[in-house]
């Protein structure tokens, strides 16, 4: 049976509980007083008997003495009359019986009018039979016809020494019940009042406890919703008091805690959406709970992939699915559509997620875009394979001419001059070559610093024109230069944009055949760059090459390239310059028609670099 709301409360269980401590307490103590007082009243009853029938005995003695020493008959009347009085005027007891018996139990007269006809009959109770014998304590319970409790004591007369007869009382003991009935229910009434009292107070005092209990309650239950600024008002300093600190703390603490986790979430979300790296994190079951707008855009996921299962997601073997829920499967490489339909590779990293006494619940994938990686891994392969491609064939050249001059073609006359120049020749292409790529490296590592002065473009276009006119009249090539008006002087490194404009002119000679013309040009752009061109009408470049044109030790026809001297970086080298100086450089051609490198540079000197 479940009980009402109410008596499962602490303030109720309080108020049985004070209610009840204080009834047992007044059971014991009333219990331990009626029993007490009990004893106390029938101990005086019956000794206030025993004191009377003890005078009693006294005093008959006094005539039961003649009447059974055969003395006459007026005398033995005379002396029962005087029993008589005794008997019925002496001790006046309510309720009570006096017999005087003679020395055989014979009754001889009685108080009670009642019992007349118990005169000369014996009285044959055992209390009576005692008392003959000379047994003084003699007493004992009994009760009547009439349900009437009773007090009977007898004491033995004794005259010169010898029984002469007894004397039977027995006192109704209604009186002193009843005083006991009325201090019981004197008794039961002071319980009931101290009982609804102890109530009172203990709703008091309950409320006292609860009343705080209930409010910490209905705050702590406001704080579990959410309302962290709930103040508990701390009225003392005892428990209910100490608690209320605690709780303040608490919620100080929980609010600290919260805004401290809000911040570091916040955080956490701001990261996982701005990095660079795609983050995927699942369940124990591997099913995605969390993917950031990354890692979306690498695997080119249009919809919201939650509740999806990651290794279909990433299109991995279905085989692996085992091995990721128990944290051994390996990095993946996945191979996605990329832009512009060129396939982009993505390293996928897999941790598990342990708990304590729980196991792995769960995995964070990182995808990393590796790409441009690759890619640079591949240039690097490719790099290095090329720069020992260009060392290994002047060295095996030199080799050979060296060990032929050795076995004597030294001292031939038209060998050994012919075999120092080769020689000569291709140690003056080693150096070139690493000139070229020590070049290079300080650009790649910002080590060149520019040193820009103001330069007049028409001057700069000149000196190029210059510097290369007696190869051009070697070939029968014709040159001019083309400037679009009035320019002013340009900030630029004069060196630098030097070595860029003799590379470009190199490249025009080289490929521009006999007759041909090249043309020096320059002017200003919209957006106030200034662009500067070298065309030239020569062999041209294939299409297919024009995107790979400016990668180091790239050429269109290498062996063709490598017998004029080329070592395949001349444009890589213009293009860092170029880009160092905050400009561009393009590449347009046609094959059979010519080729036009056009680059742009700013015209200020804001742009970086130091000015001279």
């Amino acid at each position: 049976m479940k009980l009402p709301s109410f008596f499962r409360t602490i303030q109720a269980r309080l108020i049985m509980i004070y209610v009840l401590l204080i009834l047992i307490a007044m059971q014991l103590i009333g219990v331990y007083f009626v029993s007490a007082m009990k004893n106390s009243l029938i101990s005086n009853f019956t000794k206030d008997l025993e004191s009377r029938a003890e005078l009693l005995s006294v005093l008959v003695a006094q005539n039961l003495g003649g009447t059974t020493a055969g003395s006459g008959a007026g005398t033995a009347d005379e002396s029962l009359d005087n029993l008589r009085v005794l008997a019925n005027n002496l001790f006046n007891i309510n309720g009570a019986e006096i017999q005087v018996l003679d020395a055989s139990g014979k009754v001889l007269t009685t108080s009670k009018p009642s019992h007349a006809d118990y005169v000369g009959r014996k009285n044959t109770q055992t209390v009576v039979s005692r008392a003959l014998q000379g047994i003084s304590d003699n007493e004992e319970y009994i009760i009547d016809d009439d349900d009437i409790r009773k007090k009977v004591v007898a004491k033995p007369v004794l005259s010169g020494g010898k029984i002469v007869g007894a004397i039977y009382i027995a006192a109704s003991m209604s009186d002193l019940y009843s005083t006991m009935e009325r201090i019981n229910s004197i008794f039961i009434s002071g319980l009931l009042i101290a009982l609804v009292l102890t109530a009172i107070l203990g709703v008091i005092l309950a409320h006292t406890i609860t009343s705080p209990i209930k409010e910490l309650t209905k705050r702590a239950t406001a704080v579990a919703e959410g309302s962290f600024n709930q103040v508990m008002p701390v009225l003392g300093s005892d428990e209910i008091g100490q608690l209320s600190h605690a709780f303040n703390y608490m919620t100080s603490r929980l609010r600290d805690a919260l805004a401290q986790n809000e911040e570091e979430k916040e955080k956490l979300a701001s990261i996982l959406t701005n990095m660079s790296d795609g983050v995927i994190a699942t369940d124990e079951a591997g099913k995605i709970i969390l993917m950031n707008r990354r890692a979306a855009a690498m695997l080119q996921l249009e919809h919201d992939a939650n509740g999806r299962d990651i290794v279909e997601v990433l299109g991995l073997p279905s085989a692996q699915h085992e091995d990721l829920l128990q944290g051994t499967l390996p990095p993946a490489l996945l191979e996605t559509g990329g832009q512009a339909d060129e396939p982009s590779l993505v390293r996928v990293t897999f941790t598990p997620i342990h708990r304590r006494e729980i196991g792995i619940i769960g995995t964070i994938a990182v995808l990393q875009d590796v790409t441009e990686q690759e890619k640079l891994d591949q240039a690097r392969r490719e790099f290095v394979a090329n720069v020992s491609h260009e060392l290994r064939t002047p060295l095996t050249t030199i080799k050979s001419y060296t060990e032929a001059l050795e076995d004597g073609a030294l001292e031939h006359p038209e060998l050994g001059p012919r075999f120092v120049s080769v020689i000569q020749n291709q140690t003056e292409r080693m150096i070139r070559l690493v000139t070229d790529l020590l070049h290079l490296s300080r650009l790649d590592s910002k080590e060149a610093s520019l040193r820009k002065q103001r330069t007049e473009l028409q001057d700069l276009l000149e000196d190029v024109e210059d510097r290369f006119s007696f190869q051009m009249q070697q070939k029968g090539i014709t040159s001019r230069i083309q400037l679009d008006g009035e320019l002013a002087p340009v900030w630029m490194d004069r060196d630098q944009i030097d070595q860029v404009l003799d590379n470009l002119a190199s490249n025009a000679i080289k490929y521009t055949p006999e007759g041909g013309m090249i043309t020096l040009g320059a002017e200003k752009t919209q957006d106030g760059m200034v662009k500067i061109s070298v065309e030239d009408n020569g062999i041209g470049i294939p299409k297919k090459d024009l995107s790979r044109i400016f990668e180091r030790f790239y050429r269109v026809d290498k062996a063709r390239s490598r017998n004029m001297g080329g070592t395949g970086l001349g444009l890589s080298i213009a293009r860092e310059i170029v880009l160092a100086h905050g400009g561009t450089i393009e590449l347009s051609s046609e094959l059979t028609k010519g080729t036009k490198v056009t680059f742009t540079l700013p015209q200020g000197p804001e742009e970086g670099g130091e000015e001279t």
